[in-house]
């Protein structure tokens, strides 16, 4: 099949992108790995909501219903996309798993599963959620209770009763072991490294907006600002196993990828003793984990939060030198023998989060394609 523009992924990236062609007029074909649009959004745990503010969070052209409310529930965001997709006609090619993409005579070969498209132009949309992260530890596979990637959560039932133990602290961490905490589900947390956390929201106005604001401030007064503020607000959290990173949030994510923690209740859970803190995993036993320096304990269930990756690479090898430590493109736009090839959705690097940087990427890559950037 030829396409002049091949968008691959109906994530909130390839909608995103679908809507902006739309709105210019320019064709497309939208081809999606799985059989639903926002695929990954509608298995996603059952509470989770946007921890980015509703008005920076929608899609290119089409606000959220006044009705949202300020934080959108992943069901809400799903309800949203079906919206979008026949707002401007979406429709997406289902079932086709990109195998491979290569470049042949300036048109790119995308070979799927079941089919194979040539196009000028190719969109990845694939998301950097694509492939679960799932590290080793000596003697996992000896363990003999459960271990299942956060990928698989969808609330705290299978685990009444179990002593679960959550790897990983980043948002998802932190936010199933709150889930779990709150129905009484004994629960403790892996934290390897230092952690950079911000409350959602301070007096009851969100934070994001805040910081847009104190980023405005000259000499770093912002970022100093919203230390202390953080200091207040936590207190000393080293006290009960959480070590803070010396890099302030919004160094960390612009230089790292990585999010700091939006904090809605897990912190005061940690305080009460309802998250009982432990450090990395040097080893698992039979019926327990051993954490680094020798602490042992008996769990039943393990639940791996511990991210994913885009692996790009995996299906368009060409890219693998203009990718970053982290596997993500080092710009939206290819250049070079990667021109006409665009990646959105793969920016971990900006305010605002990810759906926000979505929006704007689109435009970019929209100018690109009409020749005004």
């Amino acid at each position: 099949m030829q396409t002049e523009n091949l968008i691959i992924g109906a994530g909130p990236a390839g909608l995103a992108m679908a809507g902006r062609l739309s709105q210019a007029g320019l064709h497309y074909t939208l081809i999606e790995g799985s059989d639903h649009a926002g695929n990954a959004w509608r298995n996603h745990y059952d509470r989770l909501h946007l921890h980015t503010v509703k008005q920076f969070s929608h899609l290119p052209h089409m606000s959220f219903p006044e009705e949202y409310p300020t934080y959108v529930s992943k069901d809400q965001l799903v309800q949203y996309f079906e919206g979008y997709m026949e707002h401007f006609n979406i429709i997406p090619i289902y079932k086709q798993q990109v195998v491979s993409i290569s470049k042949e005579n300036g048109y790119y070969q995308v070979l799927t599963d079941s089919n194979s498209y040539q196009a000028k132009n190719i969109i990845v949309a694939t998301g950097v959620n694509r492939v679960a992260h799932i590290p080793d530890w000596p003697g996992k596979n000896e363990f003999e209770g459960e271990i299942l990637h956060s990928r698989q959560y969808k609330n705290y039932e299978p685990f009444i009763g179990k002593k679960t133990l959550v790897v990983g602290f980043g948002n998802t961490g932190a936010e199933l072991c709150l889930d779990l905490s709150e129905h009484d589900v004994e629960v403790y947390a892996s934290v390897r490294s230092p952690i950079s956390v911000v409350p959602r929201d301070l007096n009851g106005r969100p934070v994001q907006v805040t910081s847009k604001q104190l980023a405005k401030l000259p000499f770093g007064l912002g970022d100093w600002l919203g230390s202390q503020i953080r200091k207040i607000y936590f207190g000393n959290l080293e006290k009960y196993g959480l070590k803070i990173s010396a890099m302030h949030p919004a160094q960390q994510l612009r230089e790292t990828g990585k999010t700091p923690i939006v904090d809605i209740g897990t912190m005061a859970a940690v305080k009460s003793g309802k998250i009982k803190v432990k450090p990395g995993i040097e080893r698992f036993n039979r019926s327990s984990v051993v954490f680094n320096g020798g602490e042992e304990i008996t769990i039943q269930s393990v639940i791996l939060a511990t991210g994913y990756r885009a692996a790009i690479q995996e299906f368009f090898p060409q890219i693998s030198q203009y990718v970053d430590e982290n596997g993500l493109p080092h710009s939206p736009i290819g250049k070079g023998e990667l021109e006409g090839a665009y990646f959105l959705g793969f920016d971990n690097y900006k305010l605002g989060g990810i759906l926000g940087t979505i929006n704007s990427d689109s435009q970019l890559i929209l100018d690109h394609l009409c020749g005004s950037a």
